[in-house]
């Protein structure tokens, strides 16, 4: 059990909230509404051990930066609670879960897995040698709902591609805003983030930009999936939230950084996976009172 606990605390498992809602309403855009419970367990099961490598993979990769970094130093490697022979048998052990799931689902799935699991992979390289890591952490996180429109259709379709950039853009941006508090670490160490490279302002500018352009595309998803009034409250919570979050951090003001990053945008995932759903339901029951 006390190895269990480290585990989840490494791979941060309470963080799938980011992502798993996002892959809900790819599936449920994909059905058309509830997907088969088969389907929706594997994609569950797929989720779980794709982040779950993702997770483990990148404390593994980035063991000695953590360990030179005041604020990651009592991460589980560097602090000394597990070895890295143990992370890396534990990320081949959710590759493998992540690698049988895909084979519960669409023939697509088992052709494309690679490609959901190459971000992942370079992910943890890229602050090394260019600032656009955020967007490599977006796109790993935004292929989530293109990943379960495949498991659901066996094909691709531009309007969830358009929902894949709204998260790619979204969990970047709120990444830009996580990688503030580590700035001087990171321009010391020569690692590349938007902050360090062309300090806080501007990247509090650029995450801006981002979650403006978040909002446009998860509208635009509305449009092309004709998609009802009960969804663009939703949107409109989500345009709400992200102005909130973009206003408690301010460049000479970073106290509020954890609130922004972990609260708010777990909530952003939840709300809108939630109207989505209840969107599909207004529709059946209107339909049905037809």
């Amino acid at each position: 059990m006390g190895k269990l606990k480290v585990i989840l605390e490494m791979i941060k498992f309470e963080h799938t909230i980011f992502a798993l809602p996002f892959a809900y309403m790819g599936m449920v855009l994909a059905a058309n509404g509830l997907p088969r419970i088969a389907e929706i367990f594997w994609i569950t099961v797929a989720m779980v051990g794709a982040r779950s490598f993702a997770m483990a993979i990148n404390r593994y990769i980035d063991r000695e930066i953590d360990a030179r970094n005041p604020r990651t130093e009592d991460r589980a490697i560097p602090a000394g609670k597990l070895n890295n022979n143990y992370v890396l048998m534990f990320s081949a052990i959710s590759l493998a879960i992540f690698f049988v799931a895909t084979y519960q689902l669409a023939p697509l799935a088992r052709l494309v897995w690679p490609a959901i699991v190459f971000p992942f992979l370079i992910y943890s390289y890229t602050k090394r040698f260019t600032w656009l890591s955020h967007v490599v952490l977006g796109v790993s996180l935004g292929l989530a709902p293109i990943a379960a429109w495949i498991a659901i259709t066996n094909g691709l379709s531009w309007p969830v591609v358009a929902l894949g950039a709204a998260v790619t853009l979204w969990v970047a941006g709120f990444d830009i805003i996580y990688a503030c508090q580590d700035i001087d670490f990171d321009r010391k160490d020569k690692l590349f983030s938007i902050p360090a490279v062309f300090g806080v302002q501007k990247a509090l500018l650029v995450t801006r930009t981002f979650h403006v352009l978040t909002v446009g595309l998860l509208f635009t998803v509305g449009v092309a999936f004709n998609l009802g009034v009960v969804y663009y409250i939703g949107v409109a919570i989500t345009a709400l939230l992200l102005a909130y979050e973009n206003r408690m951090v301010k460049a000479d003001d970073l106290s509020k950084v954890n609130m922004a990053f972990f609260t708010i945008n777990g909530f952003i995932s939840l709300q809108i996976f939630a109207f989505t759903g209840l969107d599909f339901a207004a529709r059946y029951l209107i339909k049905g009172m037809a």
